[in-house]
């Protein structure tokens, strides 16, 4: 009788340790639709950089992913944040998965997973997500998806698992690069004095499932990327050159923009001491979060250096030769994170002068 108890007791508590497991399981489970974008900005760089090892004469692709959501789900949330990418598409690398727990605070590089059956990318905050609170992350991945023919092309989709308020899709031609193609036809477009385009969609209170795709094309010599052809044009020491007066909306709309926005007119120099090595684009990228309205502070001051850079970079001091090397990697590391909106221009200033 005895033990006919204890055995019932046993399956009881199994089934109960059980059930409550699973519900732990349940609720650390992301659920996109719970967690609502109050605003997603994806920037589309074909051939903008290339990361370590990339396989020569392949042209590289590029996608950012900067999005800020508000837990929605009713409770804290302290599980793994998951989001889609082309994992098992040719050449894909996972390059950054970073938070930004602050702002105007350096961001917060995370360790991640990529599940490849899945097609997701995966990674804990470095705290719980308390119910109502935004959270704000960027994800940075490379593929080999451009094809490679008389002209080379390639197809960006993107399909949202959830609402969002306002969606920045943001398409950068290669330096260099002719016959652009861009389909469906961007809205806003304007063009640098180095002669590269730049492309940028907006779209409000967009719906759960919602899918845009986009096809582009163009035509280009070499496999040089843009930030290395920028590295060539750029005067020999930083610190020697001035800046440009006006604001990006004052350089746009002075012969250099495909498209006019508006803006007052000011004296104050936009681009600093360290800015005139990326003049060209620096000028289109404020045009466009100007013209956009976009929050250029919700990630405007990340300090850190990236993966790559930390990785390449340890703290030791280097001998002299080491040394140069790695400043000029550092620059370039911070040329793409000003360029892409992941630092300010104070930022910027202020880590170059450390470099120089």
């Amino acid at each position: 009788m005895l033990k006919k108890k204890l055995l019932a007791l046993f399956v009881i508590t199994s089934f109960l340790s059980s059930f409550i497991i699973s519900n732990a399981m349940a609720e650390t489970t992301f659920q996109p639709e719970k967690f609502p974008y109050t605003e997603m900005q994806i920037q589309v760089m074909p051939e903008f950089d290339y990361p370590e090892g990339w396989e020569k004469d392949t042209p590289s692709l590029l996608v950012g992913q900067y999005g800020t959501f508000t837990n929605k789900s009713g409770q804290d949330f302290d599980g793994k944040v998951e989001l889609a990418v082309p994992a098992s598409e040719k050449g894909f690398q996972a390059y950054l998965v970073a938070e930004f727990p602050e702002d105007n605070k350096p961001e917060v590089q995370r360790p991640f997973d990529v599940d490849k059956e899945k097609g997701t990318i995966s990674w804990k905050p470095s705290k719980a997500i308390k119910n109502n609170e935004s959270y704000r992350f960027v994800v940075e991945y490379y593929t080999s998806a451009v094809d490679v023919k008389d002209k080379r092309s390639f197809t960006y989709e993107y399909s949202n698992p959830t609402e969002i308020g306002t969606l920045d899709v943001i398409f950068y031609a290669p330096m260099e690069a002719k016959e652009i193609t861009l389909e469906p036809k961007a809205p806003n477009n304007t063009k640098s004095e180095y002669g590269e385009e730049l492309f940028y969609y907006q779209y409000k209170n967009v719906k759960v499932g919602e899918s845009y795709k986009y096809s582009f094309s163009y035509q280009k010599d070499g496999f040089k990327s843009t930030l290395d052809a920028i590295n060539e044009k750029q005067p020999p020491n930083d610190e020697n050159h001035t800046g440009v007066n006006g604001t990006a909306t004052d350089q746009l709309t002075n012969g250099k923009s495909g498209s006019t926005t508006t803006g007052s007119n000011s004296d104050r120099p936009i681009i600093g001491i360290g800015g005139a090595v990326v003049i060209g684009i620096a000028i289109i990228i404020a045009g466009v979060f100007i013209y956009l309205g976009l929050k250029g502070k919700s990630y405007s001051a990340p300090k850190a250096p990236s993966s790559k850079a930390a990785i390449q970079h340890p703290k030791k001091q280097q001998g002299k030769k080491e040394t140069k090397s790695i400043s000029v990697d550092d620059k370039k590391e911070l040329r793409k994170k000003l360029l892409t909106g992941k630092i300010d221009q104070e930022t910027y200033d202020e880590e170059m002068k450390k470099l120089i």
